[in-house]
């Protein structure tokens, strides 16, 4: 609870009056039986050895009670009003700083939590914990306040029959008890089993063209039908021990009420308890019961609270693997745009003995092209991606304008590096807003003028909106090509001194992609450029070429060089100039 302190101190003031307010319609609730009991026995003269006061006391009272069913009233709408006041400020502060915590993550941080688990966290988990501390606002000094008031005035009315409270209290507290134990468990697998639909959910949506490609929808409608069961069945499964609370409640007070009317009757006939005392205890009964039906209510949200707590948790208390608490010069940025990789090895699971990448060394000049290639799963995206440090190193340096990429605060690093990555990603909203994210403050010349750099820019204009055309999710109204371009574009607009093109250009044709490297040499001529290709053309021009082969640098030079002297760089070349000859018979 100390973690979620600085999110309920802010709204303090919400927390404390919340329950005060429901004090007032705790003590209405204990003071109206009282007063009607007193009109039944002293108006109405029903008690031993009392005559009838008449309507004028009756009325009297009668006044007395509506007053206090107004301040009851009154009391109720504030507590809750205070109460959902700060539930939810709480959860919108603690959904901020969980999202925070998301951005900062790492990939490997992300690859411990899945989307779909990431998503519940943030919505379904969170509002669990919102509605528990809304209703234990309203009822945390009601639900007390109703029990003891009502077992004050029980006892002070009539000891002897209170007593039936002594043996019908203990045995709900230790069934509720057993209930709460059980619930906790399988409220966290139901957790789990909406994460796995909601990655299931996220999954086909986002993939959606893939699976109507392959014509797997059937295939697709059976995994989520799977999933959906699951949850069901969990989700069942942890309602059982809800749905038992109340037949055990309602049991406990149909039996106490029958106790109490019976023992109570008999006093009534004995002339030893008022008639009017009697409905008041009845009433006193109702209340202690409903009372520990809401204790019990918010034990069992509390429960599902609890679970989701814990998996907030989860996210909060995250360490990230890479941040920039140590960074020795913060304040540098990316003026020039070298690159030294010295003697650099890396791998994904830090227990594997294998690594994926293993002693790169190279050097990359300001405003050099470097090409990149070699055979799929070679390493040569997962060299990159150390650059701009979305992973670290295991081994060896990697040096920026002479400096360790980890001595640069991550922002000022990323800020003078920009990727292209293979899985081009665009976002809901216009084309504008999608390639300002290069530079927010961009103007409308300098967007197109990168767009024609990208040879985007003919094709934007022959949208019937232009640069205002929205794109769907992920860009999908566009086509593969036209979205690499567009996010060519979005990275030469952030005019980095590092620029990154994984693959990036193996959607658009020869002739254009000719028409992008041309460009570079004009908009980009003091940027370190590095073009990981499939296709040597994309790349043979290339200041220097580096060939990689299973996590290896296996020779560098310039195409001719490559030529004469690599003989995986001859294989690779060889095989696509006899592809491209059987082309073109």
């Amino acid at each position: 609870m100390r973690q979620y302190g600085k999110y309920a101190k802010p709204y303090l003031s919400a927390f404390i009056l919340g329950p005060i307010f429901m004090i007032v319609e705790v003590l209405g609730e204990v003071a109206l039986p009282r007063l009607m009991s007193v009109i039944i026995n002293y108006g109405c003269g029903e008690a031993p050895g009392t005559e009838a006061r008449g309507t004028g006391f009756i009325l009297l009272i009668g006044a007395v009670m509506i007053l206090t069913a107004l301040l009851m009233m009154l009391g109720g709408v504030l507590g809750a009003y205070f109460a959902v006041k700060a539930s939810v400020n709480f959860a919108a502060d603690l959904r901020r700083d969980v999202f925070g915590k998301v951005q900062k993550f790492s990939f490997a941080n992300i690859e411990k939590f899945s989307t779909g688990s990431l998503v519940t966290r943030l919505t379904n988990d969170i509002t669990n914990v919102q509605n528990v501390i809304a209703m234990g606002l309203r009822m945390l000094l009601r639900a007390p306040g109703m029990l003891i008031g009502g077992l004050i005035m029980a006892f002070v009315m009539n000891p002897s029959l209170a007593m039936v409270f002594c043996v019908v209290i203990p045995l709900l507290i230790v069934s509720l008890g057993l209930v709460m134990k059980t619930a906790f468990g399988r409220f966290d697998i139901m957790q789990k089993k909406i994460d796995a639909l909601n990655s299931r959910v996220q999954e086909n949506i986002t993939n959606q063209r893939v699976v109507k490609s392959f014509v797997r929808d059937d295939f697709e409608k059976e995994t989520f039908r799977t999933a959906s069961l699951d949850l069901k069945d969990k989700t069942l499964r942890a309602m059982k021990i809800v749905i038992m609370t109340m037949p055990i409640m309602t049991l406990a007070m149909n039996i106490t009420v029958m106790a109490v009317v019976w023992f109570g009757g008999n006093q009534v006939l004995a002339a030893t308890m008022p008639i009017g005392d009697l409905t008041a205890f009845t009433t006193y009964v109702t209340q202690i019961l409903m009372s520990l039906m809401m204790v019990s209510m918010i034990m069992i949200q509390g429960s599902r609270a609890v679970a989701s707590s814990h998996r907030i948790k989860e996210v909060l208390n995250t360490e990230i693997d890479l941040n920039d608490d140590t960074a020795a010069q913060k304040d540098k940025r990316v003026e020039k745009g070298s690159i030294e990789f010295r003697h650099v090895s890396f791998r994904y699971y830090k227990k594997h003995k294998h690594n994926v990448l293993q002693d790169i060394s190279f050097t990359a000049n300001p405003g050099e092209v470097i090409g990149i290639i070699g055979s799929t799963g070679s390493g040569k995206t997962t060299m990159v991606q150390l650059i701009p440090r979305l992973y670290d190193c295991d081994e060896g340096e990697i040096l920026v304008d002479g400096t360790d990429v980890r001595e640069y605060s991550l922002d000022n690093l990323r800020n003078g590096v920009a990727m292209v990555l293979q899985k081009n990603t665009l976002f809901s909203g216009s084309i504008m807003d999608n390639l300002r994210w290069g530079d927010e403050d961009a103007t409308e010349e300098e967007v197109r003028a990168m767009a024609e750099a990208a040879q985007a820019d003919s094709f934007i204009q022959g949208f019937t909106d232009g640069y205002d055309t929205e794109l769907g999710q992920g860009g999908v109204n566009v086509s593969g090509g036209q979205k690499q371009r567009l996010c060519i574009a979005r990275a030469l607009l952030k005019k980095p001194k590092i620029l990154i093109l994984d693959d990036s250009t193996s959607a658009v044709d020869t002739a254009t992609e000719a028409r992008i490297r041309e460009s570079f040499s004009t908009s980009l001529r003091e940027t370190t450029k590095l073009i990981i290709a499939q296709r040597i053309s994309s790349v043979e021009e290339a200041d220097r070429i580096l060939v990689m082969d299973e996590g290896r640098i296996v020779g560098q030079g310039t195409h001719e060089e490559l030529l004469k002297n690599c003989e995986t760089y001859q294989e690779i070349y060889y095989s696509q100039k006899d592809r491209d000859e059987e082309v073109a018979v």
